[in-house]
């Protein structure tokens, strides 16, 4: 398979990401058991489908040492120069404490040791508490770190535009910030989006499938309760559809995606993605990676051969405007993990 060019995008100049990252979080224990084996050689079927870029965190279980036994077997079988087809973005979610230099350091090594590298791709972090702003200190070691050449470059995961802004205004060079983006929450487009793009930082959009329930699966299906909802995924992304409108307006959103996707040939899902693709501050969504579960290799890519015409986006903004305004119930983007 040989994804077209607009699968790609330049992220940073030493960069070249594709536009649809392959989400770690389903390794982390919360999706069901994941055998080690067989998820290294799912590796290798998504990296030579096109899809190389990988999105994991210190605490997605064995993510980051998937990466290192990955790229182990990557240069036995294919040489030292195989590794260059290969980005993976980590996290750093600490306990809001004092930072210092030393603990800074001990936890960029620990990542750097689990993926063996020399330098991290992109260290995305992670802080619960506004309120202790010990994340500016944080966040100035790690610029220590990057200018040593342990970091190549400096993200965010979950920050709101406010404390975005803080961090930006206080010289720190930030590429990117990771929050949760779909049709069902569109929160980013009332104030993120805007910033983002004065400021030359790109969104990483999650929860774009909503863990699964964007899709032909719970089409026309009856609102799916208790063990129904077998992953933490499907649990957290209904109580968002809960929030934004009900499953009754839910039904009306996948029957509008339904018609779109069988005029265009594809899946609800493939619309869904391409929707968040589009908006222009966004560089990449992240799908989840069920690595020796269940892949959707085929059915992601026909994401980037996709062109939504007017009709379509009229066709959806339809029923989400009858939704309710999640900004105003929740806040802005990562608010829900901190209230």
């Amino acid at each position: 398979m040989n994804l077209p060019a607009s699968s790609r995008l330049q992220f940073t100049p030493d960069l070249n990401i594709c536009r649809v990252l392959n989400g770690m979080w389903q390794v982390s224990g919360a999706h069901g058991r994941i055998d080690a084996k067989s998820a290294i050689q799912s590796m290798f079927k998504y990296m030579d489908a096109g899809f190389t870029t990988w999105d994991l965190a210190d605490h997605y279980g064995p993510a980051e040492d998937f990466i290192g036994e990955f790229r182990k077997q990557l240069v036995a079988t294919r040489g030292e120069e195989a590794l260059s087809n290969l980005q993976a973005f980590t996290k750093w979610v600490p306990r809001p404490n004092k930072m210092t230099r030393r603990l800074v350091e001990d936890n960029i090594n620990i990542s750097l040791k689990r993926m063996g590298v020399e330098s991290l791709d992109l260290m995305q972090f992670h802080w619960w508490e506004y309120q202790d702003t010990n994340y500016l200190d944080a966040l100035k070691y790690m610029s220590e770190l990057q200018a040593e050449g342990k970091i190549k470059h400096l993200a965010l995961t979950n920050f709101d535009t406010e404390h975005l802004k803080i961090i930006v205004d206080s010289g720190i060079k930030i590429v990117s910030n990771q929050v949760q983006f779909s049709l069902v929450d569109r929160r980013p487009l009332v104030n993120m989006a805007k910033f983002c793009e004065e400021h030359d930082i790109k969104l990483f959009a999650y929860g774009t499938l909503c863990g699964g329930l964007l899709s032909e699966k719970y089409l026309g299906k009856p609102e799916p309760r208790g063990g129904e909802l077998a992953t933490a995924s499907l649990r957290k992304y209904k109580n968002m559809v809960d929030a934004w409108g009900g499953w009754s307006l839910f039904q009306e959103l996948l029957n509008a995606l339904k018609q779109i996707a069988s005029k265009h040939g594809v899946s609800i899902s493939n619309v869904a993605v391409r929707y968040i693709l589009d908006r222009p501050a966004v560089g990449g969504a992240i799908a989840g990676a069920r690595l020796g579960v269940s892949e959707h290799i085929e059915d992601n890519a026909k994401v980037f051969n996709l062109v939504l015409d007017a009709e379509d986006y009229d066709q959806i903004n339809a029923v989400v405007d009858n939704s309710r305004d999640l900004y105003q119930i929740i806040g802005d983007c990562g608010d829900e993990y901190r209230r």
